[in-house]
């Protein structure tokens, strides 16, 4: 019998738990064409999107596939992420999450055009991140952290 990667039962988990906690769960993603976002809002060939109930409409956590409609600069875009494209879920608050090892051939080199328009946070606004808090930059260039607990 196959068995099916344990990674989305853990994404679900971690999702439910920063909920439970009133964290707001982000999840980070290597973009590349089968990730399908708006264009111009990848960073390197990664993504962070804020996945919390206020910025997403009609979330799906699916065994393969995340799915959900969001806002970039006031407009709705409808989202998929393939789950081996999730690289890791954190609560953008204390960092606290759980990281993934990606799981497909090439790895590390997708991009979008466009690529540093913002630092791609899905929002229910238009306005930009401006703290750690909302997903952005904090002072310093220092970008959250996930700690590993054993």
């Amino acid at each position: 019998m196959a068995y099916l990667s344990t990674k989305p039962y853990l994404i679900r988990a971690i999702y439910d738990w920063c909920l439970d906690h009133g964290l707001t769960p982000h999840l980070a993603v290597l973009v590349d064409d089968k990730v399908v976002i708006p264009p111009g809002y990848a960073r390197g060939g990664q993504i962070i999107l804020d996945i919390s109930p206020d910025a997403t409409h009609q979330l799906s956590l699916g065994n393969d596939t995340i799915s959900f409609q969001a806002r970039f600069g006031g407009i709705a875009h409808s989202l998929l992420i393939p789950v081996t494209h999730v690289l890791a879920i954190y609560a953008s608050e204390n960092g606290q999450g759980m990281p993934f090892e990606p799981e497909f051939a090439g790895a590390g080199v997708g991009t979008l055009e466009g690529d540093a328009a913002d630092d791609g946070s899905a929002r229910g606004d238009s306005s930009p991140p401006s703290g750690p808090d909302d997903g952005g930059e904090p002072a310093g260039g220092r970008r959250n952290h996930l700690k590993v607990v054993k």
